[in-house]
């Protein structure tokens, strides 16, 4: 079925029509745009980098990309006590006139729904980039979401630290959710990019713990990050997309996965057995390097009966759903995300 340049298929097949390239001022800004020697990058330099960019995208003047929050919902920064230490976390609470409990919520929880978000950017990012589609979700279902601050990779932090910083802020909820006003009995994952691959070895982790999630959504996932990472058609179709590129991805792997640890403990492609997980969104834009990982992953999930749905969006480049303001497409991927998250929650 295709439905505005998206093409959703619940059995995941490739299907591609028409120009398939991003929108000319993603190109032209990509045109101007200067990327650091990735490489050579030192620690104190990314360090530097993380500040400054994690600034901008959390300013006003950059909501012109990355949209603004929905209104009828209020945004709070918070910390939560979490196996010796704190994780922040960006809270999304629709106002109480939107927050009526829902028909069917679990009996004595009086909770709303509960989505834990995971941002994207692996070696940048913070849950305020987010907003536009975090406040939606909130706002639209209605919830509780709750994006995860995760540690950020660095070479001293591999990407499992941010897997441990969501799990344990989903356990902690789960542990206390008449706290946090939230149903127990029903309750989601959301990741982007590198907060997919968090998401994924989240769900997981939730399955083998035995805790009942009702759905994950992975937008734009990474979901390989052992040698075989960058081998996919996707990798040498886009190598410099506008917004992610080869020599990004090599950098945020040498990092994620140091010498040592096993990549397939944050490789949910590679993972042992993918059965018996919560049914899964998996949202694909077609000019992404990653875009074949996603693929990869609906394809296995497929065979092993985990449900899931794959949708592609023509002419997207990768962190679409977090820059509608230079990409339509995200608007409709903001809708299929809503609806499926709607289905599985309500």
């Amino acid at each position: 079925m295709t439905k505005g340049g998206c093409v959703m298929t619940e059995a995941p097949v490739r299907e591609t029509v028409g120009e398939d390239r991003p929108p000319l001022v993603v190109r032209l800004l990509d045109r101007v745009r200067s990327e650091p020697d990735w490489a050579a990058m030192s620690a104190a330099e990314l360090a530097a980098l993380q500040v400054a960019e994690n600034r901008k995208r959390a300013s006003r003047l950059m909501r012109l990309i990355t949209g603004w929050p929905q209104p009828g919902v209020t945004i709070t920064w918070e910390r939560v006590s979490v196996a010796g230490r704190e994780v922040t976390v960006r809270v999304h609470r629709p106002d109480p006139g939107r927050a009526r409990t829902p028909a069917g919520a679990a009996p004595g929880t009086g909770g709303l729904p509960l989505v834990v978000h995971v941002h994207g950017g692996g070696f940048v990012g913070t849950a305020a980039q987010s907003d536009w589609i975090t406040s939606a979700i909130a706002a639209w279902l209605p919830a509780v979401v709750v994006s995860v601050e995760h540690r950020l990779v660095s070479p001293e932090v591999p990407l499992l630290a941010g897997v441990d910083d969501a799990w344990d802020v989903l356990g902690e909820l789960f542990r206390h959710a008449a706290r946090w006003g939230v149903d127990p009995g029903r309750v989601a994952l959301a990741g982007e990019s590198a907060g997919a691959a968090i998401t994924g070895t989240v769900a997981l982790r939730a399955r083998d713990a035995g805790l009942a999630l009702r759905a994950q959504v992975l937008v734009n996932p990474c979901t390989d990050l052992t040698a075989t990472a960058l081998d996919y058609p996707s990798m040498r179709e886009h190598p410099d997309s506008p917004t992610l590129t080869l020599a990004q991805m090599r950098f945020f792997q040498r990092m994620a996965v140091p010498d040592g640890t096993d990549p397939r403990a944050v490789s949910p492609l590679h993972a042992w057995d993918v059965a018996r997980l919560a049914p899964a969104l998996i949202v694909v834009p077609t000019v992404d390097p990653l875009a074949d990982q996603g693929r990869a992953y609906a394809e296995r999930l497929r065979i092993a009966g985990t449900p899931v749905r794959l949708t592609e969006h023509r002419g997207a480049t990768h962190a679409f759903v977090s820059m509608p303001g230079l990409l339509p497409q995200a608007r409709a991927a903001r809708e299929e995300i809503i609806g499926f998250l709607r289905e599985r929650l309500s």
